[in-house]
Parts: structure tokens; sequence; C-alpha cells
């Protein structure tokens, strides 16, 4: 068997972790689609994927990547990976340390998540509504978008109150299933959309879905009911959060705004009378100020 066809269906998944799953990027899918599909999308360049997979690898807490970290987590063959970051590396997505032998993420990597923030209108729009309603409220104020099976935040705003480990720079992942922001987004899916990420979810931890399954339930029925759901202390135990999707409108992507503080902060009596009904305000808002472009 050829080399390309043994990496297509090494992308399916790759070696197992510790605890006995899949040890991909994020655990997410390789590619966040099944490698049949792309195989039979005569448009979908393989080569470009199994690049971008390669830079993808490297996580918050990640300082340095060898080839061997990487082939374990997108499950390609290690002379593959390393013809990948080789070019990576002449490009200036990766910086090669010679002394470690590993690889770090190059200064062009910052310079494509800059440009995305910067144009992104609705994130100059949003802020200043965000810092408000977090000085009011003594929280973190937040927003995010889906990034495969998680959700990535974009932005932040606290107030001076606010805890610190609560805060999130642009590019933490988070859960979906679990998070206000994450349910909230759910929340603003067409349904068939939504029953397929839900279905990818599930596959991917068998043993937590019927608790996932509950929650996401119980946030359906609170959006349709008041236009918010919540999450309390189900992503943390010592963190209450409400969130509120905003609709895909003008351009923009389909994004979800949320609030979160310590359960001692935030009760969940004080997110379903007060702050849920201000963060549905906010995000029509934004909405309509966003509508005006």
């Amino acid at each position: 068997m050829s080399e390309q066809a043994t990496d297509k269906l090494k992308l399916k998944g790759g070696p197992k972790s510790k605890d006995g799953r899949d040890d991909l990027v994020d655990r997410d899918y390789a590619f966040g689609i099944e490698s049949e599909d792309a195989a039979q999308d005569r448009r979908f360049v393989t080569a470009l994927a199994r690049g971008l997979e390669v830079l993808r690898c490297f996580r918050p807490h990640d300082r340095h990547l060898g080839n061997q970290d990487i082939a374990r987590r997108t499950g390609l063959p290690k002379p593959t990976v390393s013809r990948l970051t080789y070019t990576l590396t002449k490009m200036g997505y990766l910086y090669h340390d010679e002394k470690l032998g590993k690889y770090q993420l190059g200064t062009s990597v910052l310079s494509l998540g800059y440009s995305l923030l910067t144009n992104m209108e609705v994130l100059k729009i949003a802020r200043p509504l965000m810092q408000e309603l977090a000085d009011y409220s003594h929280t973190v104020v937040s927003v995010g978008t889906r990034d495969r099976l998680g959700m990535i935040y974009l932005d932040g705003r606290h107030s001076t109150a606010a805890t610190v480990s609560l805060r999130r720079v642009p590019g933490t992942r988070v859960p979906i299933a679990t998070t206000a922001m994450g349910r909230a987004l759910l929340c603003g899916l067409p349904e068939q959309e939504r029953d397929q990420l839900l279905d990818h979810i599930r596959k991917r931890d068998e043993a937590a879905w019927p608790k996932h399954k509950a929650g996401i339930e119980q946030a359906l029925r609170d959006y349709e009911e008041r236009g918010f759901c919540f999450s309390i202390g189900d992503w943390r135990s010592d963190v209450n959060a409400v969130g509120v999707p905003m609709l895909p409108i003008a351009g923009c992507r389909l994004l979800s705004f949320n609030c979160a503080a310590p359960s001692f902060v935030l009760r969940p009596h004080m997110l379903e009378d007060d702050i849920g009904p201000r963060l549905v305000n906010m995000v029509r808002t934004i909405e309509s100020e966003v509508a005006r472009y």
C-alpha cells in the first residue's frame, strides 16, 4: 500500500493515549470530518489538510513538540510529519530549536490569528457592551465560536473584581457540552447541524454522554422559554454561567456570548432573573449594530 493511502487510513484515528482514547489534536477528529468523506471529495487537498493538522497539534501548554509527538497526535507516519514540519519551518509557521530537536509555533501563525481578530467588526462593536455588563455583574463576559468539537474564545471582558482564574485569552478552548458558551451555540444551530455535531460529541465520550445529553436538553428548553441557557457547575463545579447565541447576520458567523463567575458570586436566581435577560439585551444590541454595516 502506498504511503499516501496509508496516511488516509491513519487519519481515521491515531495511537491510543494512556486513558485509552485517541490521542488526536484536542481529541477531535484528525480532519474534523470523516476520512472517507475527504477521500471522496475531489476538491479536498489532503496535503494542505495534513500541514494544518500539524499546526493544530500545538496546545497552550505545549512549548515544544518533536516529530514523534506530532506523529502520535495526528496519526500520520513520522516520515510524512518530518517533511511537513520542514516545509512549515521554511515558511515561518514553525520554529525549529536545533538544541532540542523540536518545534515551536512560528510568528506567521500569530499574524494569521491577529488578522482574523482585527477584521471581525462584531468584536469592535461588542467590546464596550461586554465591558459594561462585566462591570455591572462583577463577572467575566466572553464571546466565542465553534472550533470542531469545542468552543474557542475570541475575546473577553472582565471587571476588576472578576476572578483571575476565569479570565480567558483569545484562542482558549473549552468543551461544548458542559459550558454555557457551548450550549448556547448548540441552541443557535439548525436542528440537522446540531444533531450531527451532537452525534460526534457522543462518539468521543460514550460514558459521559447520558449526563451531557441531559444538560443539553435542559439548555434547549431554557433557551426556548427564556432566550438563554445555563451551566450551573457542569463545566467546573465552582463556576456558574449563562449563555446566549448570536445568530449569523450580515456576514458574521454564529457566535456565542456568556457571562461567568464563581458560584458564590453568581447564584442561579441571579442568572435567571437579572444577568440572563441583560445578556440577551446585549446580544440583541450587538445584532442591531452589526446589521447597520
